[in-house]
């Protein structure tokens, strides 16, 4: 068994973008998940005015950002290629009595992941959450950003998305 490579390195160390042209194109799927986690009072009272603030529609606006990110991926992330992106969703609840859990489910037909993609939906909509929601408090945390699973490529990693 041997130790993985860093694939976006070349061979004198540089950073470089990776060439997927002999990659096979193959349906992608990834879910990203991150937790926002809120003081007890916040969450509350968050809970009693429907996660709307003098800023919006808390959920509604974290679901729309989280969109935009993913499409926008390539330009955030140096070494993303732009991906023909087919689908996304995001899904914010409550879990528990004061913590948003943010799924970020993306789909694209391509020659390379689209983790980074549902990886970045995921954190931009945690992101959008706490600046709607700072006014109130900020030690409002950002927590377990991570990869649930993916499908596609070389090899599935978790539970189907």
């Amino acid at each position: 068994m041997h130790e993985p490579e860093l694939t976006h390195v070349d061979a004198s160390g540089r950073p470089t973008m990776v060439d997927v042209g002999d990659k096979k194109v193959s349906e992608r799927h990834a879910h990203a998940r991150a937790f926002v986690r809120f003081p007890a009072a916040v969450a509350q009272r968050l809970r009693q005015g429907g996660l709307v603030t003098a800023k919006g529609a808390v959920i509604d606006t974290a679901i729309i950002a989280g969109t935009m990110a993913v499409k926008r991926t390539h330009e955030l992330i140096p070494f993303c290629h732009p991906l023909p992106l087919e689908g996304c969703r995001i899904r914010i609840e409550w879990e528990g009595e004061d913590r948003l859990r943010i799924d970020c489910s993306a789909r694209a037909t391509y020659r390379t992941g689209i983790e980074m993609e549902a990886l970045t939906g995921a954190s931009v909509a945690a992101l959008t959450v706490y600046d709607m929601c700072k006014a109130l408090s900020h030690e409002i945390v950002i927590e377990e950003v991570a990869l649930v699973a993916k499908r596609g490529g070389r090899r599935d990693v978790g539970a189907a998305p």
